[in-house]
């Protein structure tokens, strides 16, 4: 079995490992071989950016970590037990964005990524190696070696134009999503292609699951990659994804700034339709929505979806299996 996760960073790393432990739990159980099933993450690179000389690749260590069970998950990002004493130091010397914090083991991830740039590895080759050090159980792969950074336009009446454009990260990190977003663009989608093995990975894949990522800056950016999008459509594998909206309201994060900038509700249905039925040209096979929104099940099946409503909130081990069971279940009609 062969399983191709499209994913974001901390609602993505909870579905991952959730998808690793019931792949584990059936090979305990003899439903499946040891080593039969295999998974593939295609992890966002919008996120990714320059910072103090480094490069960041938030959504990609973010996974990296909760998979190395070395994450910590009170703020969802970054290393258990880290400490700050270099970006004290940095803020001291002006370096860097005084509100964007990387803690000292984090940061040697990043010098040990630009080293290794520097010396001439593309992104997916540095991400190959930093997944040398933890026996993960899935494969991590960017979306894209190019630099496709994301970067937001904001309403500012103090322009000439009533706009500005910053990256990505300032308007989420130190703004919270509180400036009223006008547009997402990504940055170098021009010379940019699907990183070595993602198109193979989507192509061979029995299953395609979407995890429950920001459908805009996280799945919308994957899927901006040019042939991406192409090789969806091609795959032979269903595509099944998993709402991020519970009950009209965003599981993490702040989806619900980014999903009405595109004209999509913050609604786990309108998500399904942004996305689109396959057998009518758009993505999804199938969609997976919160027992609290049955009701919108019911409709998108009504429209021609496969959809189901199950619980949907990743608590511990056993929902976050649950979960990745019944989005596997999905994907077969």
């Amino acid at each position: 079995m062969r399983i191709t996760v499209l994913a974001g960073g901390v609602g993505g790393s909870r579905f991952v490992l959730g998808l690793r432990e019931e792949l584990r739990r059936r090979e305990a159980s003899g439903a499946l071989a040891p080593g039969e099933a295999e998974v593939t993450v295609v992890v966002n690179t919008g996120d990714d950016l320059w910072l103090a000389g480094v490069r960041l690749m938030p959504d990609f260590d973010t996974l990296l970590y909760a998979l190395a069970g070395v994450n910590d998950t009170e703020r969802g990002w970054g290393r258990a037990g880290d400490s700050e004493r270099v970006a004290e130091e940095l803020r001291e010397w002006g370096v860097g964005w005084p509100w964007f914090t990387l803690g000292d083991l984090d940061l040697g991830t990043h010098l040990a990524r630009t080293a290794w740039l520097r010396e001439g590895l593309t992104p997916s080759q540095v991400a190959a190696r930093l997944q040398h050090r933890w026996e993960l159980g899935v494969r991590l792969i960017p979306a894209t070696d190019a630099e496709v950074d994301l970067h937001v336009e904001v309403a500012d009446p103090d322009e000439l134009d009533g706009t500005r454009t910053m990256h990505f990260q300032e308007w989420w990190t130190r703004y919270r999503a509180s400036l009223p977003a006008v547009a997402f663009r990504q940055q170098g989608l021009d010379g940019a292609a699907p990183a070595p093995g993602v198109v193979e990975a989507i192509l061979g894949a029995d299953a395609v699951l979407l995890a429950p990522s920001n459908p805009v800056v996280s799945i919308g950016t994957i899927l901006a990659i040019p042939g991406i999008r192409e090789a969806l459509d091609e795959t032979h594998a269903p595509v099944v994804g998993v709402s991020p909206i519970i009950g009209g309201a965003v599981v993490r994060g702040m989806a619900d700034a980014c999903l009405p900038v595109i004209g999509v509700e913050t609604d786990a249905a309108a998500v399904a339709r942004h996305y689109g039925r396959r057998a009518g040209g758009g993505l999804l096979d199938g969609w997976l929505v919160d027992e609290t929104d049955a009701p919108a099940a019911a409709a998108l099946r009504a429209d021609g979806f496969r959809a189901e409503a199950v619980p949907l909130w990743m608590r511990d081990p056993d929902t976050s299996a649950a979960l990745a069971a019944a989005a596997l279940a999905l994907t077969t009609p």
